[in-house]
This record gives structure tokens, sequence and C-alpha cells, in this order.
């Protein structure tokens, strides 16, 4: 299967998702399942397929011919990564959703294939038009994932999450523009190819400045310090569902664009301006476990916990060294599995207790066993303890850094002191401590949770004790990016 029909798949069964919703409220999450097992089949073949040439699958056909604009779409070791999380990923939404979604469940499917579509979309696009096309793609289902079935502010923090999106994604269709007309006065070939736009000749003024349009874009999508303000509102008042995809995927496409784009096609600029942006790398790592620790909300502190995560990757993508960025491909990865399973865990806790603030919380092991234990270990992930994918993408991030800055890298290892502080902190907040007498009873996890968590908590061990597959697959895209030690 081509990886347009792949993505058609995930567009047609959006659509037969959201009519099946006549038939019964139950009957869109099957249709999303079956979707999501058919995506996961196709993903699944690329991967057991030898490479061509570094390539699982590639194609390009004519769009719009008059205006250089391709139907370019290639998955390399990199994107097939992020494809096969994505319909992961997506799977464990449309698992947490299980129960949580009973309104318009039909609309909300549609909404969350849309939204996987423009993802994988993203993650394979090599036209930069349609690279633009897919990023808008995902968004705007996913302002109504937020906008119709969020909680009790979600007007506003949709609002925000499309104002904050939309902006950022007007100034890289601006770059876009620009690079391409730079590059069309140059050679006098009117295209949009990202590899043809990679041989650009470009003036050191005018590099920098679409290098900071295409920069901004992604931070802000990433996020990074000080464009981080939209995500605490977009993940506390989505369903369970919107912020796993939030935080698990649609953070990626933000250091996926920072890695294939920003680096590679203005490397003179990127050079330049490493030490601003491994800045905002550290301060975001910091800065997010000092606000992770200051929460009382649940999915506020782990949403915080994100932007101190996704720190990392900004640190390791500048270091732009070979062991900083298989550093930052594995964060990618394994913050997706540990950042999905704790917004999983908080939507179950605000279903059964009607409640996101852990001072109403406390003792909870003591009623959910199962759910406590499963806390305990996902907790453990994000502090990033030895053995977990965490560490080994944390640790290999600042090995490469450490070869760039080190003072920089000293500031951000601080952060993991502080990650510790915030995560035993939820962890002593919510599942340890006196009990709270209103709380007499809760319902523990059941099959079809724990089914799903221990996917993912074996995701993140495989990671943490053998992840050389990863670095197997990220090695000749990173080498092929140019991403030798500096």
């Amino acid at each position: 299967m081509t990886l347009l029909a792949l993505i058609g798949l995930l567009l047609a069964g959006g659509g037969v998702a959201w009519l099946s919703g006549s038939w019964s409220s139950t009957a869109p999450r099957w249709v999303s399942l079956v979707v999501l097992a058919l995506a996961g089949y196709v993903v699944l073949g690329y991967w057991l397929e030898p490479e061509q040439a570094g390539l699982y699958s590639a194609m390009n056909a004519p769009w719009i011919p008059q205006f250089g604009i391709n139907v370019i779409l290639s998955m390399d070791g990199l994107s097939l990564m992020m494809v096969a999380l994505t319909v992961l990923l997506g799977a464990v939404a449309v698992a947490a959703s299980w129960t949580e979604v009973t309104e318009r469940a039909g609309f909300f499917q549609f909404n969350l294939l849309w939204t996987l579509a423009g993802v994988v979309g993203v993650f394979t696009a090599l036209d930069l038009f349609l690279f633009f096309f897919f990023w808008e793609v995902m968004l705007v289902p996913m302002y109504f994932l937020i906008a119709i079935w969020g909680h009790e502010n979600r007007g506003f923090a949709a609002m925000k999450f499309f104002l904050f999106t939309q902006i950022s994604g007007l100034l890289l269709l601006v770059a876009i523009v620009a690079l391409v007309y730079a590059h069309y006065s140059a050679s006098g070939v009117l295209t949009f190819s990202y590899h043809d736009l990679l041989d650009a000749e470009l003036g050191d003024g005018i590099q920098y400045w679409l290098m900071l349009g295409f920069f901004i874009a992604f931070v802000v999508k990433l996020p990074g310090v000080p464009f981080h303000t939209w995500l605490p509102d977009a993940h506390t008042q989505a369903p369970t569902a919107g912020s796993v995809i939030l935080a698990g995927i649609l953070l990626k496409t933000g250091a996926y664009g920072l890695l294939r784009f920003v680096v590679p096609l203005f490397p003179e600029a990127a050079v330049d301006f490493r030490w601003v942006a491994m800045l905002l790398g550290a301060v975001s790592v910091i800065y997010g476990g000092y606000m992770a620790y200051s929460q009382t909300d649940f999915k506020r502190l782990v949403a915080y916990s994100s932007v101190s995560h996704m720190g990392f990757v900004l640190l390791g993508v500048f270091a732009w060294n070979e062991l900083a960025l298989q550093g930052a491909v594995v964060q990618m990865i394994a913050h997706g599995f540990s950042s999905a399973a704790l917004f999983m865990m908080a939507g179950a806790l605000q279903e059964r207790l009607h409640t996101r603030e852990m001072t109403n919380m406390g003792g909870l092991w003591m009623r959910a066993p199962r759910m406590g234990a499963v806390g305990l270990f996902f907790v453990v992930a994000s502090l990033g303890m030895p053995g977990l994918g965490t560490f080994v993408g944390e640790f290999l991030v600042l090995l490469g850094a450490f070869q760039v800055d080190v003072g920089l890298t000293v500031a951000a290892a601080l952060g993991i002191i502080v990650a510790a502080v915030y995560s035993l902190a939820l962890m002593q907040r919510t599942f340890q401590g006196t009990p709270n007498p209103n709380v007499a009873t809760m319902e523990d996890f059941g099959a079809r949770e724990m089914l799903v968590m221990l996917l993912m908590a074996a995701a993140l061990v495989w990671l943490g004790v053998y992840p050389q597959p990863v670095l197997d697959l990220s090695l000749p895209v990173i080498e092929a990016l140019g991403g030798v030690a500096s």
C-alpha cells in the first residue's frame, strides 16, 4: 500500500466512523480500532520490508505543476518510527475514550482519525506545500476535540490552542513561500520539493530570517519556552484521548520539523543560532520541571512535565551531533509512551473521582492497587530511571550536548533532579499519604486499561534495555541530514 493510500485509509475510516454513529453509540470506536489495526498492519509491512536506498516507501506525483507543487511522500527510518508511534498511540487514544465519550461518538472518532491522518502526512511529506497542507489538516480536528468534548474551560483552551498554532502556521507558510521564491530567483526553478530546496543558494541574512520563521513555528508546537503557554490549558481541558494524541504525537511534529527542516535547510544560520536554541532547551527543561512541581492539578502537572521533557529534544537537535540526535529521537518515542500513559491515568482518575485536584486524592493505592502500581511505573519512567526509554534518550542528549556546551548541559542535567522531585510528589499526593475520607471506594483499572498500560510499559522497558533497533533506524537518517560530530 502506498503512503497516500495509508493516509486515505485514515481519512475514509474517519468518515465511516462518523456515519456509524447513527447505528449505535459503540460502533464508531470499533470502526476506529479496525481502521487503526489495518493501518498498523500496513506500517508493520513497511517495517519488515528491506529498505531501498534508505527508504521504505516513496511516491512522487504532480499536483499543481504550474507552481512546482507535487505529492511527494517518503518514508525513511525516522518517518517509519514516527508513523508507527502515531498508529499505536491512536489505538491508545481510542481505548482511553472507550467509556468517557458517549455523546456524538461518531464525530469524535472522525476528528480523532483525521488528526492522525494529518500527522502521518506531516511525517511523510517532502513537498513543503504538501507538508503545510497536512500541518493544517491535523490542527482543525484537534480543535474540535478540545472545544466539543473538553472540560469546564474547553472553549478558552481550544481557542488559545487554535490561535497559537494558526499564527505560527501562518509564519511557517510565509517562510516556505519566501524560501521557494529565493530559490526561484537564484535558479529559475519553481519548486516546493524538499530535496531541491536543500541546495537553495541563500544569502546569510535571508537564510537567518527564514530559519527563524521555521524555528518559531516548530518550537510553538514542541513547545519550548517562551511559546509554551497554550499547552497546559489545552492539556488540562482536553478529553483524555485528546491529551494522549496531543502529548504523544502532536508535540513530536514540532520536534520532527526542527530535525527534518530547520537545520538541514539552513545549516549556517542554525549553527549561528545554536547557542540561543540550546539555551531555550535548557530553560524549558528547568522551567517546565519547576512549574510542574508547583501544580495541584494532575493533568496540568503532566502537561508542564512535557515542556521539560521536550526541552531535551530541543537541546539535542541543536547540539547536532550523532549522540545528541539519536538521544532526541529516543526521547521523542519514549516521551510519547510515558506521557500518553500518565494522561490516560489522569483521565481515569477524573472519570472516577470527578476531579483533577491532587489535594482531593491521597492514599488511592489502598483503593486501587493496580492503578497505583502502574502509576508508580510511569512516574519512575518520567523521572528518567535507568533501564527505561526516557533515561536512554536524556542520557544520549546530555552526552552529545556536553561536546558542544558544558554549561548548558550541566544546567539541563539539573532538570533530571527537578523531574525526580515533581514525579515523586505526584505519586505521594495521589497514591500515598493519608486517604481522603470523602473517597470511600474507587474502581480499579480493568482489563482494557491494564492491557493498554502494560503494552506501553513494555515499550518503555524495551527502549531502555535494548534501544539498538531504534538507533539503527535513526542513524542512516541522521547521517543523511548531516548530523555528524561537530
